[in-house]
């Protein structure tokens, strides 16, 4: 009787009854971690959208950040509590992988306390209180996809909560009008260097742009011990602009890669 006992309460165990939320679906953009369930999932719907491009901050009753992308299109979004043995930093690292393999553009990355409140991110930019955790368990990152989806942005907010449970949110942006050029922040730039080694423009093939030399020379120079290679068709203009733009010589050194545009790498 007691093992029977024991196997009922295996076999009644809420995680074996766990299911999606009836009528969600995954986006085909992200493929989801295994084991995950979805517990919100919201229909595309036409609205006007801002995504943050800041740590966000409450003044006066205003939401506060230093950029943003705004615009009207289709949102579609859904929410994932992911198993045990999966934190949220696994299952965000896995969708930027996987976005980043589609050629997606990282337009602002954040990490812990750098995002500003989680309780902000939850109830004020995505209406979602499931995503209210700690601020130091968090992570946002804004996406746009690779032409001819360009006009389409991904946004992935990651959080664990108190209770320890982890949760990933995706949300699927498709814009009623052309987006126009977005450009990364600077901090973005760098983040993206340090976790994955490698900076690639491909579109970034003549002599240096003004704009893309300001912001590379910022982002390097938000670390100034890092080294890096710089590779391409004009490697050696780029890193001569980049000297200009006060990125000591000595942290930049001639690269080997094969690439049709800039090619910047750590050097570890």
């Amino acid at each position: 009787m007691r093992s029977f006992s024991v196997l009922a309460l295996c076999c009644f165990s809420p995680m074996l009854f766990a299911a999606d939320v009836p009528g969600s679906q995954d986006l085909p953009i992200v493929p989801r971690m295994a084991d995950a369930q979805i517990v919100d999932y919201r229909p595309a719907v036409e609205l006007e959208r801002i995504y943050p491009l800041g740590s966000i901050r409450k003044i006066s009753g205003q939401l506060r950040f230093d950029g943003q992308v705004s615009a009207r299109g289709q949102t579609t979004s859904v929410t994932y509590e992911l198993p045990p043995e999966h934190s949220s930093n696994d299952a965000f690292t896995a969708a930027r992988e996987a976005l980043q393999k589609q050629g997606a553009e990282l337009l602002f990355w954040c990490q812990a306390r750098d995002c500003g409140e989680s309780s902000l991110w939850a109830n004020e930019v995505f209406t979602n209180a499931k995503l209210y955790g700690a601020d130091d368990q968090q992570a946002y990152l804004l996406l746009r996809l690779a032409a001819p989806q360009d006009n389409t942005l991904v946004a992935l907010y990651s959080i664990t909560r108190g209770n320890r449970k982890a949760y990933l949110h995706v949300e699927q942006f498709d814009a009623a009008a052309p987006l126009g050029d977005l450009l990364p922040t600077s901090a973005t730039l760098l983040r993206e260097l340090k976790s994955t080694g490698v900076l690639d423009f491909p579109t970034l093939s003549a002599d240096p742009d003004a704009t893309w030399l300001r912001l590379l020379s910022r982002g390097l120079n938000l670390d100034t011990t890092l080294r890096v290679s710089v590779s391409g068709p004009n490697a050696e203009a780029w890193r001569q602009a980049l000297i200009g733009q006060g990125v000591r010589a000595a942290r930049m050194e001639a690269g080997s890669v094969e690439s049709p545009g800039l090619h910047i790498e750590l050097l570890r």
